[in-house]
């Protein structure tokens, strides 16, 4: 693909009888409207890795128009494990070149587009990409190209998710910028009851950046226990290191001490309600050490299907 070419929009498709056919069930279930949408959908998928890999097949599966992908490294032995893409004949290959002919068989009505280049992820590359799909998921990234991506998204107003998996745990962060939704006015009826009328809500969504430098001392002591800290703060104190250490995740005991002080300093600074939540539970900081470098098919699955049930 070249970033040299017109961005602009194609016409919109309409859906065919045959596509019609082919997804019947979905537009059963979230009508023709909402199909003919993603029909003339394009996302960008940053990084190809096991999240990638099952957020991915649900969308294909799902009937957009367009998958780009972005990815320059070279498949491993380890990607086989969660990337069902690849094969042993693959190793040495770029991923996106081993993993397209084998996501374009998953549903030939999508168009797959492959990006190996690096400069991509460059500040004006990547804005120009941005400017011509419509919604930006990013995969297993380190912090600093997550804010910046997500800053690029938001001067062109398109929605972006994030997720990724650090062994056992797994994340996803949403930026849709404005989002309407259908709810039930329950403000004049009975309480419990049902017979509101429908009416649109509009939500405004934070952007990563504020996202973490928000203060939770104005969460609720309920809030705080339900929004389980140890497996947010834990997260945050792995997107640190890795700072710090240049993109390395800890993966030796020694390195507990330092993720331990790093995940309590976070959460003093994020001002968490010291009754609720005193300090990161140590059992955690090793657990982590030990996972966080691998994947974990089980949990890509899990945390891949539901990134991709969002978008």
């Amino acid at each position: 693909m070249s970033l040299d070419e017109p961005s602009f929009k194609p016409a919109p498709v309409e859906i065919t009888e045959d596509e019609a056919a082919l997804y019947d069930r979905q537009i059963r279930l979230w009508g023709l409207e909402a199909q003919q949408r993603m029909r003339n959908a394009t996302i960008l998928v940053v990084n190809l890795r096991g999240v990638a890999t099952e957020t991915i097949k649900n969308i294909v599966l799902a009937g957009i128009g367009k998958l780009i992908i972005w990815d320059c490294e070279d498949v491993a032995a380890e990607d086989l494990g969660v990337g069902f893409f690849f094969r042993d004949e693959d190793i040495g290959k770029k991923r996106v070149d081993a993993a397209k002919s084998r996501i374009e068989s998953l549903n030939p009505l999508v168009t797959v587009e492959t990006i190996t280049s690096s400069s991509v992820l460059e500040p004006k590359e990547f804005e120009a990409l941005v400017q011509i799909v419509d919604l930006v998921c990013i995969t297993d990234s380190r912090r600093d190209f997550l804010i910046r991506a997500n800053e690029a998204c938001r001067r062109s107003r398109k929605p972006m998710y994030a997720g990724g998996t650090y062994g056992l745990l797994g994340y996803i962060f949403c930026d849709l910028v404005e989002h309407e939704y259908i709810t039930s006015d329950r403000s004049g009826g009975k309480e419990g009851g049902g017979g509101g009328k429908d009416v649109k809500v509009t939500v405004t969504y934070s952007t990563l950046r504020e996202a973490l430098e928000h203060r939770w001392s104005s969460i609720s002591r309920r809030q705080t226990k339900s929004l389980n800290p140890a497996a947010v703060f834990i997260i945050l104190a792995l997107w640190e290191f890795q700072d710090i250490y240049q993109g390395h995740l800890p993966d030796d005991p020694k390195y507990s001490d330092e993720l331990e002080t790093i995940a309590n300093t976070l959460i003093a600074k994020a001002e968490v309600n010291k009754e609720v939540f005193p300090a990161i539970p140590r059992g955690l900081v090793e657990t982590t050490i030990t996972t966080a470098i691998h994947e974990f098919s089980p949990v890509c699955a899990v945390v891949g299907g539901m990134l991709a049930q969002d978008i």
